[in-house]
């Protein structure tokens, strides 16, 4: 680095730079964003890397399809692009438990994001499963790879500045030598207590650019400035509204930071999708789990289509860099038809194929049974004289409760409801299927087990005597032997159909007819859907379908009334301005 810049081969450089998540984008789409990224004018892409993904259990580290990091690094070295890798090991990025890998909090002696070794020994074991992908395609051994950024706002959450001296330690181990920076929001707080000597400090900041550069300025007096994150959108939760921010604006404050000659990186550049359970949650007194759609109202939009906020920025990086002649073509209606889901299969009928069933003196947690995200079911039975009320001390996240099948109401997190009535004199059968609506990925409650917390009471007594199971409730060729004909259906049910393409292209699944469930198109996760909002569609990428026939698969956790499904020309995600 320079005394005011980046150097690169000796001669100042500005990074011009966009986020973009390989694990919230199809693989084969990776090249397409990429390529409309230097279109715009940028010259880096930015991107975390999800440790909780690659690693489902201690001693795995997957790098296959969707994460193979290391074929998306090379795609923008292809594209004549440079990288910035953010590992963490904590990222945040609304992604559930912000990155870090549930089974880290099995031990609840590990003391995450600080220096504790039990903790520390799992990140070398991280850092060196990252070594053969990272370490060879650093700019000094003819890679992408110019920046290297250690933990993520630190100062937000803590001041160890052993933790990020071990951090630096191990990283430099496994043999990366680019320069390493950290990023914290604009206070004099944040950026001292995230960062240590011989680590850059950047900041993360959407608004008041040059206000928040001089901040900037004063706690990092020599270098590059740079904006790392620079927030040209915002995420949703379900429940609430549609984020947008002002085109003009957005825009505006970034001529004034370019204006400055700082650097900087668009979060996001292309936001992407949250597939399967990937979605994170907010806790700050109300828990606020996030939607599907990771749109973000970025430049690109969530199916890779340039918006109006992609031509106006890449207008401005126009005055400042050389910008391709080349333009991306716009994105084209999808065809809107339906589907009827002609074949159905209640929940209840194949739950016994779907987990495996232990007794327990009390409820478990998911994350006691082995099982870090979806769904788990807790059964027992009961005999209660007189009006009959359950209790749970807490719920993580939503419980249906059912008792001899039929649905009796919710217990929601979301909603602080922790008890509800039962049938008087209830003798039978009481269920509750518990979903993990995403694990919170920001704050003091990162890595919370998830499922029943704490006792339930029945009729104010403790009720024991418990069965549970984790549900694989994508084990779709289970389902697929148990599928019927379409008869009514009391309770969660799988519902599924067929349909016919000429040819795979990107579609939009209409769910605005239906209540709460996940889809899976082609054996492809699309995520969950939820009749709260904002979110009332699915997006389908073009690589998950084929030209003839092609199957959906829908489970409904609150039933409605039978009817087709409908694709529709687009993604709608409301219009609420933030």
């Amino acid at each position: 680095m320079g005394d005011e810049d980046f150097l690169l081969d000796g001669q100042p450089h500005r990074i011009l730079s966009g986020a973009l998540h390989y694990f919230r984008v199809h693989p084969d789409q990776w090249a397409d964003r990429i390529r409309k990224a230097r279109l715009m004018g940028l010259n880096t892409i930015e991107t975390y890397v999800a440790w909780n993904a690659h690693a489902p259990e201690r001693g795995v580290f997957d790098t296959s399809g969707g994460l193979d990091l290391g074929r998306f690094l090379d795609l923008i070295a292809a594209e004549g692009m440079h990288a910035i890798v953010r590992p963490g090991p904590y990222i945040c990025a609304e992604w559930t438990n912000g990155g870090l890998p549930a089974w880290l909090f099995q031990d609840p002696s590990v003391g995450v994001r600080s220096f504790e070794p039990q903790y520390l020994a799992a990140i070398e074991e991280y850092l060196q499963a990252l070594a053969p992908i990272l370490v060879p395609r650093q700019i000094d051994r003819g890679g992408p790879i110019v920046l290297v950024q250690i933990e993520n706002e630190y100062g937000a959450y803590g001041d160890d500045a052993r933790y990020l001296e071990r951090l630096v330690e191990l990283n430099r181990a496994i043999g990366l030598t680019v320069p390493f920076s950290t990023v914290d929001q604009p206070t004099a707080e944040m950026l001292e207590a995230g960062s240590i000597p011989g680590l850059h400090k950047t900041a993360s900041f959407g608004s008041r650019s040059l206000e928040r550069l001089a901040t900037l300025r004063t706690h990092q007096p020599d270098g590059p400035l740079m904006c790392s994150e620079f927030w040209d959108g915002w995420f949703d939760h379900w429940g609430a509204h549609h984020h947008t921010t002002d085109v003009a604006q957005a825009a505006g404050e970034l001529d004034d930071l370019l204006a400055t000659g700082a650097s900087v990186n668009l979060y996001m550049f292309h936001g992407g999708t949250n597939f399967g359970f990937t979605n994170g949650a907010n806790d700050k007194g109300v828990f606020q789990p996030l939607v599907t759609s990771y749109d973000y109202d970025a430049p690109l939009d969530e199916a890779g289509n340039p918006t109006e906020k992609y031509w106006a920025m890449r207008d401005v990086i126009a005055r400042y860099a050389p910008v391709p002649d080349e333009r991306p073509s716009a994105g084209s209606p999808a065809p809107r038809f339906e589907v009827e889901l002609d074949r159905a299969a209640a929940l209840f009928d194949v739950v016994e194929s779907l987990g495996t069933f232990t007794a327990h003196d009390h409820p478990p947690t998911m994350d006691e049974l082995g099982q870090y995200d979806g769904f788990i079911l807790y059964r027992a039975e009961i005999d209660c004289v007189g009006p009959a009320v359950l209790e749970v001390d807490e719920v993580r996240d939503r419980a249906q409760v059912f008792f001899e099948g039929d649905g009796i109401g919710v217990l929601a997190r979301t909603h602080h409801v922790h008890s509800l009535s039962l049938p008087r004199d209830a003798r039978g059968t009481v269920d509750l299927l518990v979903e993990d609506q995403g694990r919170v990925n920001y704050g003091s409650r990162i890595g919370e087990p998830k499922g029943l917390i704490g006792a339930v009471r029945l009729c104010g007594e403790p009720l024991g005597r418990w069965r549970a199971a984790g549900l694989d409730v994508g084990r779709l060729e289970v389902v697929r032997r148990a599928l019927g004909p379409v008869a009514p259906i009391s309770g969660p049910s799988y519902r599924a159909g067929t349909f016919s393409l000429d040819e795979s292209r990107d579609l939009f699944l209409d769910t605005s007819g239906w209540g709460k469930g996940v889809v899976w198109v082609n054996g492809f996760s699309l995520g969950r859907y939820w009749s709260a909002g904002p979110q009332r569609s699915l997006y389908v990428p073009a690589p998950v379908l084929r030209a003839g026939e092609n199957e959906i698969i829908v489970l409904e956790l609150n039933g409605v009334p039978h009817r087709p499904v409908v694709f529709t020309e687009g993604l709608e995600l409301g219009h609420t301005e933030f």
